[in-house]
């Protein structure tokens, strides 16, 4: 029986089918514990204190398919206090303002740099790409809902225009400044406690 099942090899393969087994199964818990962070689905929509560069983290694991070919992400992040919010709808804006920049890069490989810090009282992000930057034209109009320079198909318009709505309804804001050949940098500030009571 152990020459007709070849004992011999499956004594050497099944080990190592094991361990690529284990790796493999170690991964898929990865990234289903970052979409579980991503989304925070163990918690309902309420207002709550959130660790942001854990978020933007978690975020950046779920986009990576989407970005790993155009572009480098350089973490640069600041000691944050837990900030209360929507946690899984900041990760939204992180992930809108992400892949845009990743779109916004041309036919060379670009640089997303994410930073992080504490202003007094607000917690702040930024996403920066050394991509095509906007139209001065154009840059009234990219918070307005399906307005979109990308080719018919290629997206929506309603990235910007809903990460603006749940910024504004963190009592924050959304800064950009662009530069056509150079690049643009989105920079989201938000209290770090809402103050006089949540919507």
């Amino acid at each position: 029986l152990k020459k007709k099942i070849d004992f011999e090899y499956l004594k050497e393969d099944i080990p190592v089918l094991m361990g690529e087994s284990k790796e493999g199964i170690v991964r898929v818990r990865k990234i289903v514990q970052d979409l579980k962070d991503f989304s925070h689905v163990d918690a309902t929509q309420e207002w709550q204190y959130a660790n942001l560069n854990q978020g933007i983290d978690s975020t950046l694991n779920v986009v990576n398919n989407e970005i790993k070919y155009m572009a480098d992400v350089v973490r640069e992040y600041g000691v944050l206090p837990d900030v209360q919010c929507m946690h899984s709808q900041i990760n939204q804006v992180v992930m809108n303002l992400v892949v845009n920049a990743a779109h916004a890069m041309g036919p060379a490989r670009g640089t997303i740099t994410i930073r992080t810090g504490c202003d007094g009282s607000l917690a702040w992000f930024e996403v920066q790409d050394n991509g095509s930057g906007i139209p001065k034209e154009v840059l009234p109009r990219i918070f307005d809902p399906f307005y979109t320079t990308k080719p018919i198909g290629k997206g929506t318009g309603l990235g910007l225009s809903l990460s603006y709505g749940i910024i504004q309804k963190h009592h924050g804001s959304i800064d950009v400044q662009t530069e056509m050949g150079k690049g643009t940098t989105f920079r989201v500030s938000i209290p770090c406690v809402q103050s006089g009571g949540t919507p």
